[in-house]
């Protein structure tokens, strides 16, 4: 598979001309260095994942930061956060050198610990997520998007699998005191089958015969790793008795089959996930467009007391509110609109709101048409195009 080009690439060339340091987080096997290296061919490269350098950065620090030639990537900066304190000093002996110290790393936790603490003020923190459908088409519910998946599809099953045990035994080891690995495993197992449904914590302690705050530390540690995603509600007051827990989706749709045991797309057809499925996939869609533009994730849905449920709203690029339904169907009807015309009565009248029914492509569905009065269908490649992405092939199925 050829080099898929990145969308964030110009916000970090960008970041690098305004700060003298570029911190690039995400998920664990997201691109974040081949992202770097891409963009800094010249720079020079450390991995901090190598002992026998992790160990001269804690003993030496100065001579190991004196010897290296500017700038510089420092790959998986969590395992040695410590440097931090010692590459702020390089920094403000020379201000003015934008884009020096290049950074990547898996762990938020850690990670962002050491940026606070030392960095303030003289570096830009940025996430990589996996790939978009706004940058390859490649990316669907089954396979997900991240990038070893998407180039070698016949090999997800394996990787996948991998993937759990790398970050079982390095991520949540490194972050927190999980001592059974085992009823960790059957927690993730327990959170795809939870996929698109109101957070319920008692729900999830019960089977596993663990506490709530247990479960809590758990959910922090998959957050902060970008492992799920937790949409809070809409938290604007429409006179309405809201529902105030978020809901829960997987990160990752590919990673969400692969815990469901889902491993073709027949099955995926049949499933009785796949509207949820379909919903984390739109979910993630939006926070990918978003870092992608340098902005911050914002997320909500939105579900009344009465029953009105409204799937995702979120700010438009430049101004307003998109109110967004999810259907898997294929086929779209102007009844599934209802939802969001009630809710658009809420809303405060000057808020420019943009409403969009999203499902899956169909070769023999209309291009584009309006459902309502201000409500279009717009299927995912069409409604990645509406938040920010490239220009689009042709469809593909989803």
């Amino acid at each position: 598979m050829r080099f898929v080009p990145r969308a964030i690439e110009n916000v970090v060339r960008e970041a690098a001309r305004r700060f003298p340091a570029v911190v690039v987080t995400g998920p664990r096997r997201a691109g974040k260095t081949t992202l770097l290296r891409r963009l800094f061919p010249h720079a020079s490269y450390v991995l901090l994942e190598d002992p026998d350098l992790q160990a001269r950065a804690r003993s030496d620090p100065r001579a190991l930061l004196e010897d290296l030639r500017l700038p510089v990537v420092f790959d998986e900066i969590q395992n040695v956060p410590e440097l931090f304190g010692y590459i702020r000093t390089q920094i403000d002996r020379q201000p003015r050198r934008k884009g020096q110290w290049l950074f990547s790393g898996s762990q938020e936790a850690p990670l962002m610990q050491g940026v606070s603490e030392s960095m303030a003020g003289r570096a830009a923190v940025l996430q990589l997520l996996p790939f978009s459908l706004a940058e390859t088409e490649r990316v669907n519910i089954l396979m997900g998007g991240y990038p070893e998946v998407v180039a070698h599809p016949r090999g997800r099953a394996l990787w996948f699998s991998s993937y759990l045990q790398t970050y079982l035994e390095r991520d949540v080891r490194g972050i927190t005191n999980i001592r059974d690995l085992a009823t960790f495993r059957r927690f993730l197992a327990l959170l795809a089958s939870r996929h698109g449904q109101i957070l319920n914590k008692t729900d999830l302690a019960a089977p596993l015969g663990v506490s709530v705050p247990t479960i809590t530390d758990w959910l922090h540690v998959l957050e902060i790793t970008g492992q799920i995603i937790l949409v809070p509600p809409y938290f604007e007051n429409l006179g309405k008795r809201l529902i105030k827990s978020p809901k829960l989706y997987l990160g990752d749709s590919g990673l969400a089959c692969h815990l469901l045991g889902i491993t073709s797309r027949a099955e995926l057809e049949r499933s009785p996930f796949l509207g949820a499925l379909f919903e984390g996939f739109v979910a993630a869609e939006i926070l990918k467009s978003q870092v992608n533009q340098g902005r911050r994730k914002e997320l909500y849905h939105f579900r009344d007391q009465q029953g009105l449920e409204v799937d995702f709203l979120f700010p438009a690029a430049g101004a307003g509110l998109w109110m967004v339904e999810c259907k898997a169907s294929k086929t779209v009807r102007p009844a599934m609109a209802g939802p969001l015309m009630s809710l658009r009565r809420s809303v405060r009248a000057k808020t420019p709101v943009r409403m969009a029914i999203v499902h899956r492509p169909s070769i023999s569905a209309p291009s584009s048409r309006a459902l309502a009065p201000g409500i279009d269908a717009l299927d995912l490649v069409q409604f990645a195009n509406a938040l920010g992405g490239a220009a689009r092939r042709p469809h593909k199925k989803q």
